[in-house]
């Protein structure tokens, strides 16, 4: 047995918790800590969400909240067994212990349980397995500690029921080896025999929760290391990715982007080859459009939009922001100089402001350009002058400018 006293646990104690916990003591119903937060908790972190089991059914939990007063929201999760209330300014999901009766590989029907070894045998991998008491004792059926402090990841139970239960869990088996496992590559061979032989279910699951648990994993520890499994194991078809993915742009665009916080698609993208690609990607994974355009942009400018050779290696990508008419453009040749591994270009990219031209149509009406034609045309040529000097160049230089014109 082992009790829990970190600051981290200690600091999940609100006004909202403990009461929750006073309503639930009253009715003499279990109420734990459940999943990721005990595996957050565990490994010293402070978890961003903080999910509840209890052996309360949500028609008691409702009863007993609707009694004390307390606001109940969203009852989306009730058939499923989740009950949200609010209390103190803060939500409370809580969820009745389960048992699977039903499974189909993407959805579960269910029953209520008062067993925690029994809900804990229906999830996925055994470091999301645990529960809590708020008394600080950890609940571990499946050595999900051990596993923990081992950083292994595995599936409760026998992988292949775990699997065929969600085919989800495929791609949550890497998301977490990529957050917890040391190394690539340490991995029980009977795991990835249960994913490959497995690996077709996840076509008949959803583009949307693919992509989830697919960004996940781009931005995680041994990308490149998963990405191959997934070619390896057959997993790649199955969830968009083209089956003679560029293997080796990966791997030198992963480097490149160590430590400088890429977007999942500007990762992704270095595994695809033609805008086909990432419109194949876009129809099985349902991405959004501002994805989809930034993977196009990268696609067509990875090659030839590169740094000047000189004194100004930045400027190529500056006229190109100066000559797009798009307001997101900076951030996507930031994605872009991440992708090329430029950091410097980066660092001085971030920090440059663009500057606005100086010179407008009244000042050359001023001048006596009088023809909207020939404004146009004159303005047009300062923007070329303006350019060319690096944008530095003011409203007095550019108009004397014109008189040579």
């Amino acid at each position: 047995a082992m009790r829990l006293e970190s600051p981290q646990f200690q600091a999940l104690f609100t006004p909202g918790l403990r009461g929750v916990a006073e309503l639930f003591e009253k009715k003499n119903y279990e109420l734990r800590i459940a999943g990721g937060a005990v595996r957050d908790l565990l490994s010293g972190i402070k978890p961003e969400d903080v999910d509840f089991a209890t052996t309360a059914t949500p028609a008691e939990m409702k009863e007993m909240f609707t009694s004390a007063g307390v606001r109940l929201i969203n009852n989306k999760g009730e058939k499923h067994g989740t009950i949200t209330a609010r209390l103190h300014e803060q939500n409370f999901e809580i969820t009745t212990l389960r048992i699977d009766v039903i499974t189909d590989g993407r959805h579960a029907e269910v029953e209520f349980t008062t067993d925690w070894e029994k809900d804990a045998e229906r999830r996925d991998l055994t470091i999301n397995s645990m529960f809590l008491g708020l008394d600080g004792m950890l609940y571990d059926f499946f050595n999900g500690f051990e596993d923990l402090k081992n950083k292994k990841i595995r599936f409760v139970g026998q992988a292949c029921e775990r699997i065929q239960e969600d085919y989800l869990r495929i791609l949550r088996y890497f998301r977490f080896y990529g957050r917890i496992a040391e190394k690539p590559g340490d991995h029980e061979p009977s795991t990835l025999q249960a994913i490959k032989e497995n690996a077709k279910g996840l076509a008949g699951i959803s583009g949307e929760r693919i992509w989830v648990e697919l960004k996940k994993i781009l931005l995680g520890n041994h990308v490149n290391h998963l990405v191959r499994l997934m070619y390896e194991l057959d997993v790649a078809q199955y969830i968009g990715l083209p089956l003679n993915g560029n293997l080796e742009e990966f791997d030198r665009v992963t480097k490149n982007v160590q430590n400088l916080c890429p977007k999942p698609m500007t990762v992704l993208t270095s595994l695809l080859k033609t805008k086909d690609d990432i419109l194949n990607l876009d129809l099985r994974l349902k991405i959004s459009k501002e994805e989809k355009n930034h993977g196009l942009f990268l696609v067509k400018h990875r090659q030839d939009l590169t740094k000047a050779v000189g004194p100004e290696p930045l400027k190529p990508y500056q006229d190109f922001i100066m000559d797009s008419r798009e307001a997101n453009t900076k951030s996507r040749i930031c994605e872009l100089l991440k992708y090329q591994g430029e950091e410097d270009l980066l660092r001085e990219m971030q920090q440059w402001t663009l500057p606005s031209f100086p010179v407008s149509g009244h000042d050359l009406r001023k001048m006596g350009v009088s023809s909207g034609k020939e404004i146009g045309t004159a303005l047009q040529q300062l923007r070329e002058e303006w350019k060319k000097s690096g944008y530095h160049m003011d409203k007095e230089e550019l108009l004397s400018c014109l008189k040579k014109l």
